[in-house]
């Protein structure tokens, strides 16, 4: 009885750590590919495109963790580096255009360890 107890209690168990979801860490790519409807509006501003928005939106809510913030913001200064000609005021205030909260500015000079 004891032992049909204990695989009864083993089988609960695998089917628990089977039905958590695995974490998945944000990466570059996926950065990239939210915010490159907004690489034309960093450069030359004009009106933020709905898809821009709505990938900014996006990825503040996937950020769930610090360590998936200092990613995406890592991620973020790389791509802002990469962009010619970008205009670093339109890109430090496109959360706000896009009224989302980001607890970091948007900058290539910002020290992504110290976002929490």
């Amino acid at each position: 009885m004891a032992s049909a107890v204990m695989k009864l209690a083993l089988v609960a168990l695998i089917c628990i750590v089977v039905a958590v979801p695995v974490a998945q860490a944000i990466t570059c790519g996926q950065v990239t590919q939210n915010v490159a409807p907004c690489f034309n509006y960093v450069k030359s501003g004009g009106a933020v495109p709905a898809a821009c928005c709505k990938g900014v939106s996006n990825l503040n809510s996937m950020a769930k963790t610090t360590a998936d913030r200092q990613q995406t913001c890592n991620c973020l200064k790389s791509a802002a580096g990469s962009i010619k000609g970008l205009n670093a005021n339109l890109a430090a205030g496109l959360p706000g255009k896009c009224g989302v909260n980001v607890p970091y500015k948007i900058s290539t000079s910002t020290n992504c360890n110290n976002v929490k």
